[in-house]
């Protein structure tokens, strides 16, 4: 499994969370902060292989391309992987931030999982990975946070509606959405590119918010700060919105 990186997170997590003053919450949502910052230079190349794919999707080269082989579509590709390497563009780079984001996030779970344990056998399991001298005093941890049980699925309850509002995962669709947005490479027309932009756009948020909606409120408050995190770093290099970058140029 992914032990080599689950242990080290939950200990990461335990120490942030004794620091303060043992509040799971906020300990998951500075994690989140350093995940990111740790995983910038990784940002800052996908934003830099998406600037460069923008401007070779506006050049007259690529359009001339596309015109000649448009009822070709092999050869389409053959053209287009030339031109990649012509301008020395990573075709993957805009991707490896996501990749890599998804076992930090298979990780988090089973960390989250793994320090709200509640169980006799489960307290056991957990204490024998930590490395901190203290544990014994840490453990069973506080899940509370705001509204949330962080070790159970989210729901705001509001006396006279009958059932409850998953909160945070309306939060982690919304901010999906507009994260999946800056995120996607400016491509006019039908072609492949944008087809794939606009399912990304549609169908991540809509998966991100079921996971949050069916697994751990910690988990969901993970993806939140995510989001929040990554915009304000795209924001800061200049991507607020794609269209607002293609116009620019």
């Amino acid at each position: 499994m992914l032990e080599f990186i689950i242990v080290p997170f939950t200990n990461v997590l335990l120490f942030i969370y004794n620091l303060l003053g043992q509040n799971f919450g906020l300990a998951i949502i500075v994690f989140t902060i350093l995940v990111r910052l740790a995983t910038y230079p990784l940002t800052a190349q996908q934003n830099k292989s998406m600037r460069a794919q923008q401007q070779m999707q506006s050049s007259k080269k690529w359009q001339d391309i596309q015109k000649k082989y448009k009822d070709d579509r092999e050869k389409l590709a053959q053209e287009q992987m030339k031109l990649f390497q012509e301008l020395g563009i990573n075709p993957l780079g805009s991707c490896l931030p996501t990749l890599i984001q998804f076992p930090i996030i298979i990780a988090l779970y089973w960390s989250i999982t793994r320090a709200l344990a509640s169980t006799p056998i489960e307290l056991l399991n957990f204490a024998r990975g930590i490395s901190l001298p203290n544990v014994a005093d840490l453990i069973p941890l506080n899940s509370s946070f705001l509204w949330m049980d962080l070790g159970q699925p989210e729901r705001l309850f509001i006396p006279g509606v009958p059932w409850g509002i998953p909160v945070l995962a309306i939060l982690v669709m919304v901010t999906s959405y507009l994260q999946t947005k800056m995120m996607s490479p400016a491509s006019g027309g039908n072609d492949q590119a944008a087809a794939m932009s606009r399912s990304m756009t549609l169908y991540m948020p809509l998966l991100m918010g079921y996971i949050s909606y069916i697994y751990s409120a910690g988990l969901a408050l993970y993806f939140v700060t995510g989001n929040i995190v990554s915009m304000l770093q795209y924001g800061l290099m200049g991507r607020f919105t794609p269209d607002s970058q293609s116009n620019s140029k």
